[in-house]
């Protein structure tokens, strides 16, 4: 076994050659990110071998879309409280800021539907429905991208065939354009530059989910120690706890 630090094509690639062609060829299928690196140590080293981008990197890029546009609303609201307080203090009177129906303020109420918009709405808490309730009406831009995030998650969750999975991403798209918004849009031309490796993903549905979640553990471990020194040590431990 060899450990390579980084993925920088230029070492990583000479390293996989050193397998013999015959075993290379054997790969048909390999699960990657949307880093360029790893298209072209895949295309270099697996030559009969499908790249299919992994459906979690792609909502990982949604989520962050929408959290963008809740962040965004959360520094107005910031910034419309300390005008508030400045007006306040000028006129010499106790600033009250606006509390909603949940005993929220506007700024609280944005920095706590984080998480909820995270989840699909059948796995939200009583409270979470109720933060989302207030959160949708007052801000219908949140709303409409979360149900675009979603119906993303949707798609890739539902869809078993690949045509029609083609046909219900280009509604997506349609979708995206109409909605307006700059995150979104990026989001949707990063598919279609991506969108043969990233329909791959309907042929076996494959996903290197384990390895992502093999990958947090790790760092949650080497965290816990602070960083490592040994590194034979390390990854001793590591092969006893997880192997």
């Amino acid at each position: 076994m060899a450990i390579l630090k980084g993925t920088h094509s230029e070492t990583i690639i000479p390293l996989l050659q050193s397998i013999p062609l015959h075993l290379r060829k054997r790969v048909r299928e390999v699960t990657l990110d949307l880093a360029g690196s790893m298209g072209l140590i895949v295309k270099k080293c697996f030559p009969h071998a499908s790249m299919v981008i992994d459906r979690f990197h792609v909502q990982q890029l949604a989520t962050e879309a929408l959290q963008e546009i809740r962040i965004r609303h959360r520094w107005e609201a910031i910034e419309a409280e300390n005008i508030g307080l400045d007006e306040s203090r000028k006129n010499k009177r106790a600033f009250v800021p606006e509390i909603l129906s949940n005993g929220e303020t506007l700024k609280q109420l944005l920095a706590r539907s984080r998480y909820l918009l995270y989840k699909a709405e059948h796995n939200w808490t009583l409270e979470q429905s109720q933060r989302a309730n207030i959160l949708f009406d007052r801000y219908p831009d949140i709303k409409k991208a979360y149900g675009l995030s979603q119906k993303l998650s949707w798609i890739y969750s539902n869809t078993k065939e690949k045509i029609y999975a083609f046909t219900r991403l280009a509604k997506w798209h349609e979708e995206v354009a109409q909605a307006g918004f700059k995150t979104f849009n990026t989001l949707s031309r990063t598919i279609e530059n991506n969108y043969k490796r990233i329909l791959n993903y309907f042929n076996n549905r494959s996903t290197n989910a384990s390895a992502e979640s093999f990958n947090a553990k790790i760092k949650a471990f080497r965290a816990q120690y602070r960083g490592v020194t040994d590194v034979n040590f390390f990854l001793f431990r590591l092969s006893k706890l997880f192997a």
